[in-house]
């Protein structure tokens, strides 16, 4: 039978949602592997919207659902029908709307909260022991839950490779162990069964973070 993964989604679009290209990337390396992929997005307003031209916020008002609904071709669920014991395992693409809809990081960093739903669900799959995969900035999540966890965002020295690399150190105060990996890589935290890759933390090719979401998504699979 094949493997069920759902994939939870935080809007559409790199700096207000979803990163598009994770996520897509998510979904087809899913396909190749012959698992189903079930998408999933929380029923609640953006925290802002932001005009991807500009790079500026403005004074409009989106849905996180409406929005990942795009990514998902319309196949989408609500977040809060999510049951765990018809799933495999979990999967949560990279984008500022993790740090933004799906938790506070962005405004309070370490000392942020997590949206209840998502917080319930990435308990749910861990009190059952199955596999988590997190690439980008949602590992963030994980070290906000999980204490004593293993992850990746990357590196940790800031250079023009790794411009995000503050955020391993933030992680590392929250009791979590950062390993230091490539765009390519993905970290296995075995106890935890959590898989994470760095993606876009990198300044990297676009076909490398494919490939490092690839492996990422293969180790997920291979747990499950």
């Amino acid at each position: 039978m094949a493997k069920r993964v759902a994939v939870v989604l935080a809007g559409c679009g790199v700096f207000d949602g979803s990163e598009v290209h994770e996520a897509s990337a998510v979904l087809v390396h899913l396909s190749r592997e012959g698992a189903q992929a079930e998408v999933y997005a929380p029923n609640i307003p953006q925290m802002h919207v932001v005009d991807h031209v500009k790079g500026q916020p403005t004074p409009e008002q989106r849905n996180v659902l409406v929005e990942s609904a795009r990514i998902a071709r319309g196949n989408i669920k609500d977040l809060a029908t999510l049951d765990v014991k018809g799933l495999d395992a979990l999967i949560i693409p990279g984008g500022f709307g993790v740090a933004k809809n799906l938790s506070t990081w962005a405004t309070q960093g370490k000392n942020c909260s997590i949206s209840k739903e998502v917080e319930g669900v990435l308990r749910a799959f861990h009190a059952a022991h199955k596999p988590i995969g997190m690439c980008c900035i949602s590992p963030v999540l994980a070290a906000k839950i999980f204490p004593g966890c293993e992850v990746t965002v990357g590196h940790d020295t800031e250079c023009e490779q790794w411009p995000y690399a503050k955020t391993a150190e933030a992680m590392k105060e929250l009791g979590c162990r950062h390993v230091n990996s490539q765009v390519t890589e993905a970290h296995v935290d075995a106890r935890n069964r959590l898989v994470t890759t760095s993606a876009f933390m990198c300044n990297a090719p676009i076909h490398h973070v494919h490939d490092g979401i690839g492996k990422m998504v293969r180790e997920v699979l291979r747990l499950a």
